[in-house]
């Protein structure tokens, strides 16, 4: 049973299905929101949509580089370096770089162009949507956001097309509406990361080996869930992040029981080294707030064929 379905077991089956979207109740003395299966911290939309947007779109530029492949957070000064370094660049693997680097320049370049017109804007200087750097802000993050697709997690699993996506959005949308975005990017996180506990239980629990393994993945699966829907602005981080690290060092440093059993010892040192695979893409799916689908699913097949080995004696 995953940490979500204990949250909610006390609830009718009936009544969890019929709950709209958007309801906000308490939950665990949190005020939160139900999304697609899942309460999830619930935060107030700021007043100052202008305001708002700005620091919106600086967090996200930044998270962007936070949680990408390392060097290609290029000033957006350099944007014409980067873009004839990338134009004349044929090798394919050369070029892919090329283009991360072109993307890290043209959102850096949108950025500063956002701050700039902020800035004028808050000292009475009126900016019309046919504004050529308002029309400039906006290319440069399509721009962005379609080389995005070239650039890597920091992992070198996969691509996360959504992060270079949400500037985008916070350009475009009513705050509202982008906080409403942020429920849905959340519940799916959720979704991932229950997905990866409940593979790394079905496939250790029933092991004698593996005795107390369930409560701490469980543990950490719930601090982490916790961690992606809590902001890093929110005084309760100094709870969550605490409870996140800890649970996750005590996931990572569990040691299987060691039955004398040569056979055993291996598949121990195998299963061990998949529990601590599976914190680690929890860690990132947590961190992102968004899904990693390839690298979930190569991970779930690699449990998948260590339970084909049956290894380990089932309780």
């Amino acid at each position: 049973m995953t940490v979500q379905r204990q949250m909610n077991a006390e609830m009718p089956v009936s009544l969890l299905t019929t709950i709209p979207n958007g309801t906000i109740r308490e939950v665990d003395g949190r005020r939160c929101i139900w999304f697609d299966g899942y309460w999830i911290r619930h935060y107030d939309v700021p007043q100052n949509e202008d305001v708002a947007r700005r620091e919106l779109i600086d967090q996200l530029t930044k998270r962007v580089f936070h949680h990408t492949e390392s060097g290609i957070n290029t000033p957006g000064y350099k944007l014409k370096d980067a873009r004839e370094a990338f134009e004349r660049q044929t090798e394919p693997q050369r070029r892919r770089v090329n283009a991360a680097m072109l993307a890290g320049a043209l959102l850096n370049r949108g950025s500063d162009i956002f701050n700039i017109l902020f800035e004028l804007r808050q000292r009475g200087i009126e900016i019309h949507y046919d504004n050529e750097l308002l029309r400039e802000c906006e290319s440069c993050f399509l721009e962005a956001f379609d080389l995005g697709k070239q650039v890597l997690h920091y992992s070198g699993e996969e691509g996360l097309d959504e992060l270079w996506g949400e500037p985008l959005k916070a350009f475009y949308m009513p705050i509202a509406d982008f906080y409403e975005s942020r429920y849905i990017k959340i519940a799916l996180t959720m979704g991932a990361i229950d997905q990866i506990a409940d593979k790394l239980i079905a496939t250790f629990a029933p092991l004698a080996q593996f005795r107390g393994i369930r409560e701490r993945i469980v543990a950490y699966t719930r601090a982490a869930k916790l961690e992606s829907e809590t902001m890093k602005t929110d005084r309760a981080i100094f709870d969550v992040w605490p409870e996140f690290v800890a649970t996750g060092d005590e996931l990572y440093h569990f040691e299987p029981l060691n039955t004398g059993e040569v056979s055993d010892e291996d598949c121990g040192a195998e299963g061990l080294d998949i529990i601590r695979e599976g914190k680690k893409i929890v860690e990132w799916v947590a961190f992102a707030r968004v899904p990693m689908p390839k690298t979930t699913e190569n991970f779930l097949n690699r449990c998948d064929e260590y339970a084909a080995h049956a290894c380990g004696r089932r309780e």
